[in-house]
């Protein structure tokens, strides 16, 4: 046997060599080949997994740069350095640069804990060792042996061969080069790559898999190709070249291992052949959408509103003032005088809100599971006015049940199964009809016969990807073997099912395992599978029957089927079985009946497959294996010359059966839709089923709340798309809309702007045969029209609408994982919805408003105050309060009770979920509207002004006196309109008023130099407070009052009922 060098070690690479990887960014992709043994002489990216945002170097101006992006912090980082200007310095440097430093400190400290974590992940990752073999040095009697060696993850390089244990991660992409599988075959798990938590069937090059040993891989003279990195995780072209034997084998998916994946069972060896950057995995993680809040986004203009009203009043005391002298220094001092009107305070209390409302969510026991994975946005949960929901998993609990089967002339549900299985028993041993048959189908011609039912059923039971995976357990296997006769009862296909003990199903879809496990109850049982057999057990005649399989056609989104062709042991029978959609194999075959009973299954909410099949002879096969090999054998245009060949294949098909699976509804989905909607929320039902089955489904979810469901016809033109927009604009009832994907298109390709306003006209919609780009499409037009749009799904193909969205919502269930991660928030099912949305994102939003405007309010009065003093004492640009006591107001003595807000209740839970009504006021946008922000700044200016002139007509002789009445005044103030706010009181609420006064009170009586200690104890100080304090909050009270008792008619309904 000829051989080629063996894997030689790269010489070590300089420093720089190691430092420059940035430029593989920067190079362009293109295809390899790849000699087994040999490691390619081409440098390709380093396998180095780093996901940290910064570095030591790079931390500090990258966050500071993002800080000073808001306009909030670059203004108050300008006014914090003019304070180095003595000439305009006002207090001491602490009053400004204390806030600052404390915001960018709180930011800094969660960058960097974000970051170290980050750190510590990709450390764990790249330090991970794997078992790599390589030659040994040392000669023995001119035998050079290989060996095993452990190396991290971050070594592996393009050509290594690594064999990869049970349980381990895959650390690049790979090439199944073997396995010790007796089965030939190994699983793997995707879920974190795609989603899917199925396992996947994985089948090596039969080149290397017959090989003896792992050692022998370089002993070979074998070249692979390899296409160029692509992002499809679901295809794969390349070739493999035995030179020393001319034996060829063509490179598929099935062949695959993609970094991330995890080896689910046995111990296999790859060929690295993508490592770094231009893996699967690397390349499919786009950066999602920066979602910022509405409140956010409200804030930051008020923000410019304050700014803007801080430069007018600056402006407006210098031309008071007159220009005389050095002005423009006086204009700077009265910004910084008047800069709390801008409260730099704001972003960190809404922060703290925003953790504090996540937290809360999290500990609700009755939506347990819930997990905030953005904690940025909750508010968004209150003013959502449009609901995206996918069907299956999410709408539905992806649990599929076999519920009828329909021959042409006979149609089973599974009240009559058992009528299957007699006719099953009659074929298989011979005997006389034990049971009268029973077709449903009215004006049936002829009753099914045995062998029409056998064919059907063996179909099913051998067209499939699925598997039993047996746990053995340290038994022989003969004695497993005898075990599996015995059966136990499991609720599934609607009855007892007869199911082999100690067995389980592996399969990529939980529609094929839903059929197989129907075969077994009927009695063809799965036995055993490998990659060129399939067994199956017969229970009436208890003998296993032998196929052999002669060529797999998975299924594939463009085909929407799949096929196999397989040849019976005994009588060498070769036969093509395919299974697939009605649109795609209705074009195939020649039928009378099915496309009419194909509506009436998917009108019953069931999930249709047509099942076909065609009896080949040998030459047949032998003449389409040849061409089938040579399409695969092929680098460019693979995809359709094996398309082709499968065409031609197709050709003949016989119809055998329509089978109907019903994916059962999520628990309590209905009584939440009916939530929901009450609540002023518009739900579209986004899926990928045929219009039939989710019509059906819509129905039996009472989706809509029109008069009756409209479903479009098929539009293929712009003529078509206007006619059905005429239709649709002259129909004046409440309809509720069925649209299909295609016809979807081509309407909005047509007609964007008026079809998007009519779909918004209609009280529910349905979008069948919708792609997963045309469900974030949907999700992208509602939010250019400026609505607020929630996704949820649980799904891979859910993940660009529920990142598109305003708030996307990822359910964790059957189909993976991989919606829940992508999700700003991940729930257990979708009833939780109600809850989340209606009574936890309501408080959040009505909490969140009710903090912003206090904190505005608290800058608003002081500057009020600072105002007042500037003017009544000449104009003059000195401050009103010490730097200390400025501190002091927004943090000591006031912070406490004004975040105290965050746990106010204006209702209790139970009110607030029977009366989904109330949801419809936070969708308005009232609660943080420009008129409650005028008002709020009214009261302001009002309290400030009332403070500080009651403060001056009651002052001794001292100044230090206006200080001392003022600033209590304002305290006192302060804490008794968060008192007047508050509907619902909490302990801690109590507790922060209290701590909040007794801390104010010691100030008072420790800090001298700031307050007269004699004038304090005396009456006259207390009278005055009391007075200015009184005339200030009782007319507010008095407004509240009167507010609460005509206006809020509703709660006092709503409490009583």
């Amino acid at each position: 046997m000829e051989t080629t060098p063996l894997l030689a070690r790269p010489k070590p690479k300089s420093i720089w060599s190691r430092l420059n990887f940035l430029r593989f960014r920067k190079r362009e992709l293109c295809s390899r080949v790849i000699h087994l043994g040999q490691l390619p002489e081409e440098a390709y990216p380093p396998n180095y997994v780093c996901n940290q945002k910064y570095n030591i170097i790079t931390f500090l101006p990258i966050v500071l740069f993002e800080q000073f992006r808001f306009f909030l912090n670059l203004y108050f980082l300008v006014m914090a350095l003019t304070q180095f200007i003595p000439s305009i310095r006002i207090g001491y440097l602490y009053t400004y640069w204390g806030p600052l430093c404390f915001v960018l400190a709180v930011t800094l400290f969660r960058e960097a804990i974000d970051d170290f974590r980050r750190y510590r992940r990709d450390r764990e990752v790249n330090r991970q060792c794997y078992d790599r073999i390589s030659m040994d040095y040392t000669p023995i009697e001119g035998y050079r042996p290989f060996i095993t060696e452990q190396v991290p993850a971050s070594k592996l390089r393009v050509g290594d061969i690594v064999m990869l244990h049970k349980g381990q991660r895959v650390p690049a992409d790979m090439i199944l080069l073997r396995t010790n599988e007796t089965m030939g075959t190994v699983f793997i798990r995707t879920d974190q790559l795609d989603g899917e938590i199925d396992w996947k069937l994985r089948i090596p090059l039969p080149s290397t898999q017959k090989l003896p040993t792992d050692a022998h891989l370089l002993d070979i003279n074998a070249k692979l190709f390899v296409e160029k990195p692509e992002k499809d995780i679901h295809s794969f072209i390349g070739t493999c070249t035995r030179l020393d034997e001319e034996e060829s084998d063509s490179l598929d998916i099935e062949n695959t291992l993609w970094s991330g994946c995890v080896v689910a069972s046995g111990q296999v060896t790859g060929l690295v052949i993508y490592t770094g950057s231009e893996t699967r995995s690397v390349m499919n993680n786009a950066t999602p959408r920066s979602k910022v809040g509405r409140l956010d986004l409200r804030i930051n203009d008020f923000t410019k509103v304050l700014f803007g009203a801080t430069l007018f009043l600056s402006l407006l005391l210098i031309v008071l003032k007159g220009f005389d002298g050095p002005w423009f220094a006086f204009l700077i001092r009265f910004v910084l005088l008047f800069s709390y009107i801008v409260p730099i305070s704001l972003r960190v209390n809404l922060e703290m809100g925003k953790v504090f409302y996540s937290w809360t969510i999290q500990r609700d026991k009755k939506i347990e599971g819930t997990v905030m994975r953005s904690t940025t946005i909750p508010e968004e949960l209150g003013r959502i006015q449009y609901l995206l929901a996918d069907k299956t998993g999410t709408l539905t609990k992806n649990e599929m049940v076999f519920q009828k089967l329909h021959l042409g002339n006979a149609l089973f549900d599974n009240n009559i199964f058992h009528e299957v299985e007699a006719l099953l028993t009659q074929h298989i041993t011979n005997e006389e009809p034990s049971l009268p048959t029973s077709p449903a189908t009215e004006g049936a011609v002829l009753a099914p016969t045995p062998r029409q039912v056998w064919e059907a059923v063996l179909a099913l039971a051998l067209c499939h990807n699925v598997t039993p995976v047996y746990d053995i357990d340290d038994q022989r296997a003969d004695e497993a073997q005898s075990d599996m006769g015995s059966s136990v009862m499991s609720e599934s296909c609607g009855g007892a099912v007869p199911q082999q003990q100690l067995c389980d199903y592996q399969a990529s879809s939980p529609d094929e395992v839903a059929l197989v496990k129907w075969t077994d109850m009927m009695g063809v049982s799965l036995y055993n599978r490998d990659l060129h057999n399939i067994s199956l057990k017969l229970r009436a005649a208890n003998e296993i029957v032998q196929f052999n399989i002669l060529q797999i056609f998975p299924f594939t989104s463009e085909s929407k089927m799949m096929g196999i062709i397989v040849q019976e042991e005994n009588s060498q029978a070769i036969t093509y079985y395919v299974k697939g959609a009605d649109v795609a194999l209705s074009k195939l075959l020649n039928s009378s009946w099915l496309s009419s009973e194909c509506k009436l299954l998917a009108a019953d909410g069931l999930r249709t497959l047509v099942v076909a099949k065609k009896t080949m002879t040998k030459n047949e096969y032998l003449e389409f294996e040849s061409e089938y090999k040579e399409a695969r054998m092929s680098v460019t245009g693979r995809t359709e010359r094996t398309a082709a060949c499968v065409a031609r294949l197709q050709r003949g098909l016989t119809l055998l059966a329509l089978t109907g699976v019903e994916d059962r509804l999520a628990d309590d989905v209905p009584a939440t839709l009916g939530l929901l909607r009450a609540a002023g929320i518009k739900i579209w039902m986004l899926t990928g089923d045929k219009l039939e089955t989710a019509l059906c489904i819509a129905r039996s979810l009472q989706l809509g709340g029109g008069r009756r469901w409209l479903a479009a016809p098929e539009c293929r033109t712009r003529r078509d798309a206007y006619a059905l927009l005429n239709e649709l604009a002259n129909n004046t009832d409440s309809i509720d809309l069925i649209i299909e994907g295609e016809t979807l298109e081509v309407c909005l390709r047509s007609y964007q702007e008026e079809f998007v306003e009519l779909l918004r006209n209609c009280s529910g919609v349905v979008v069948a045969r919708c792609s997963p780009t045309q469900k974030a499409r949907v999700a992208r037009l509602l939010r250019a029209r400026d609505l607020v749009v929630a996704a949820v799904g649980d799904g891979g193909n859910d993940v660009a609408m529920i990142q598109e969205a305003d708030m996307g919502v990822g359910i964790e269930g059957a189909e993976g994982r991989a919606a829940s991660l992508a999700g700003d928030v991940s729930v257990r099912e979708f009833s939780c919805l109600a809850r989340l949305l209606l009574l936890h994102g309501r408080r959040s939003l009505m909490r969140s408003a009710a903090l912003c405007l206090f904190i505005v309010h608290r800058g608003l009065i002081v500057s009020t105050m600072q105002a007042v003093f500037s003017v009544v004492f000449y104009f003059s640009s000195v401050s009103l309060y010490p730097g200390f006591l400025m501190v002091g107001y927004g943090t000591l003595f006031t912070m406490l009770p004004v975040f105290s807000l965050v746990l106010d209740k204006d209702l209790p839970s139970s009110i607030v979920l029977k009366n989904p009504q109330l949801y419809k006021q936070m969708t308005k946008g009232r609660q943080l509207s420009y008129k409650t922000f005028y008002i709020w700044t009214g009261i302001s200016i009002y309290q400030g002004g009332v403070i500080m002139y009651g403060a001056l007509v009651l002052f001794e002789e001292q100044l230090i006196h206006i200080v001392e009445i003022s600033y209590t005044a304002l305290i006192l103030t302060e804490l008794i309109m968060v008192a007047l706010t508050v509907v619902t009181w909490h302990r801690l609420m109590a507790l922060a008023e209290l701590v909040s006064l007794l801390m104010y009170t010691a100030t008072l009586l420790i800090f001298t130099t700031y307050f007269d200690a004699d004038f304090i104890r005396h009456w006259d100080f207390w009278w005055k407070v009391t007075v200015i304090t009184v005339v200030s909050c009782f007319p507010l009270y008095v407004v509240k009052y009167m507010h609460r008792k005509w206006s809020n008619r509703q709660y006092k309904n709503i409490k009583t009922k």
